[in-house]
């Protein structure tokens, strides 16, 4: 487990401008962060490396980007209106309004008395039966007089329509799942894809939940990457299949820098599965606030094309382009919590050394890759030479920052603080050879390299 603690991480992020609190100066909205100018550099390189990996790389692989609005019938077809919901608790004291599973977590957690079944899943009347007999007050007021538990759907609703008599209700997509399933014939019948193949994509969704406050693990707008992988199952073995996406989620994950030794899964329970699933595990890490899940991988069996098949009266069963045969596909999913990834990348590369603190991201996703400094800035041609070189490496399409403040050692360490893995110092020996000095950021190593090799290194 890493010892980085939240506060130094939310610390971090807002004094450097990874993350800031949504809406700020009215005074925020809770669960809402907004990424800042190098939290979107790193979210966007995590993005792009995650769509490198799973779908530039493969060739059963297809992408899209569907609406985050979506007609209320997909949302009844998939059954979110009915069975999308999370039972909350009111206190009657203090009106604070929390879940109820998480009320009783947190509670034997702080007493340090263990659980003996997953409450995640629970009936209200079973969340309540178990708040009753403990006494579980409210953690606002600490007083113990309470709502009776109900469910509350997840889905956030808005409106679509000019005027106010004709608006219709509509809802902010509650996962990135449905675009896929609803668009599947169009890729069927566009890309002619043979089985087994997946869809994918990456964007926002929303849920109108309550939240632990634990930073940006849990919000109401969150950032989502994920696929539906089709097969036929007369053909292919979900099992087999299942354990080939698991291998592949996590070593994805450790490839750009969680420790193996932070990560475990854990098998759903049937009363903790969602609705739509045969078999649900979660990838677990270890965050400075607990175990908690990052991944999701979902066998959906058959369940959303064929609600969505009878519901639209449209025939989704892929045609076997060999023998003429018509299945309807079974699917697995893999999903990415693309807001935790960034959180547990941070928690990872988080470094506090003897007088500096440094970010140890992986390369290919640090916000800059390199910065560029001239030796001083009053001395105007070596800060032309370091501004051609700085031009001509954004030129290439790599993220670059420039850097003139202060002294050497004080730019060293305010890039070591953002993650940067290469500093470029241009200096009086540059004007002579047209060598500079590169620095690395874990070792503090320098030396010296032409300027017509530095992409050699960046690249």
């Amino acid at each position: 487990m890493s010892n980085t603690s939240m506060q130094q991480l939310v610390s971090l992020c807002k004094r450097r401008g990874f993350v800031f609190p949504g809406s700020e100066i009215y005074g925020g909205l809770a669960n809402t962060y907004d990424m800042g100018p190098l939290g979107v550099l790193l979210l966007r390189n995590i993005t792009n490396h995650w769509w490198r990996t799973f779908i530039t790389k493969r060739t059963d692989m297809f992408g899209l980007d569907t609406s985050i609005l979506m007609s209320p019938r997909v949302w009844e077809a998939s059954g979110h209106t009915e069975s999308f919901t999370d039972v909350l608790i009111d206190c009657k004291e203090c009106r604070t309004r929390t879940r109820a599973d998480h009320l009783i977590e947190d509670f034997f957690e702080a007493n340090n008395i263990t659980l003996d079944k997953i409450v995640d899943g629970l009936s209200p009347e079973e969340l309540g039966k178990i708040i009753q007999e403990k006494k579980i007050p409210c953690k606002s007021c600490k007083k113990f007089n309470w709502t009776e538990p109900r469910r509350f759907n997840l889905l956030f609703e808005t409106s679509m329509g000019i005027l106010e008599g004709g608006k219709n209700t509509v809802y902010l997509r509650g996962e990135i799942a449905q675009g896929m399933f609803v668009n599947f014939k169009n890729v069927l019948d566009t890309m002619r894809p043979k089985l087994p193949f997946g869809i994918a994509q990456s964007g926002k969704a929303f849920r109108n939940e309550i939240t632990l406050g634990n930073f940006i693990f849990r919000n109401v707008e969150f950032n989502l990457a994920e696929f539906e992988y089709f097969f036929n199952p007369n053909e292919t073995k979900w099992e087999e299949l299942y354990i080939y996406w698991q291998n592949e989620m996590e070593s994805w994950i450790t490839s750009i820098g969680v420790s193996k030794d932070n990560l475990s899964w854990r098998e759903h329970t049937e009363n903790e599965r969602a609705h739509y699933s045969k078999m649900t595990k979660d990838l677990d890490y270890t965050f400075a606030f607990g175990k908690k899940e990052m991944f999701g991988l979902a066998y959906r069996t058959d369940f959303d094309l064929k609600n969505h098949m009878e519901k639209s009266g449209t025939d989704l069963r892929y045609v076997d382009p060999n023998t003429g045969e018509k299945v309807l596909p079974h699917v697995l999913e893999p999903t990415f919590g693309m807001n935790r990834v960034l959180l547990a990348l941070l928690t990872e590369a988080y470094t506090e050394e003897q007088d500096r603190v440094v970010l140890k991201l992986h390369k290919d996703i640090a916000p800059y890759k390199v910065a560029v400094f001239p030796l001083v800035k009053n001395k105007p041609e070596l800060v032309a030479k370091a501004k051609d070189l700085f031009n001509s490496i954004v030129d290439k399409g790599i993220s670059a920052d420039w850097d003139d403040r202060g002294n050497i050692g004080k730019r060293y360490y305010s890039q070591d603080e953002i993650g940067t893995p290469y500093c470029i110092t241009v200096d009086y020996q540059t004007l002579e050879d047209n060598t500079v000095t590169i620095r690395d950021r874990d070792t503090m190593e320098q030396k010296r390299i032409s300027v017509p090799d530095i992409f050699n290194q960046l690249l």
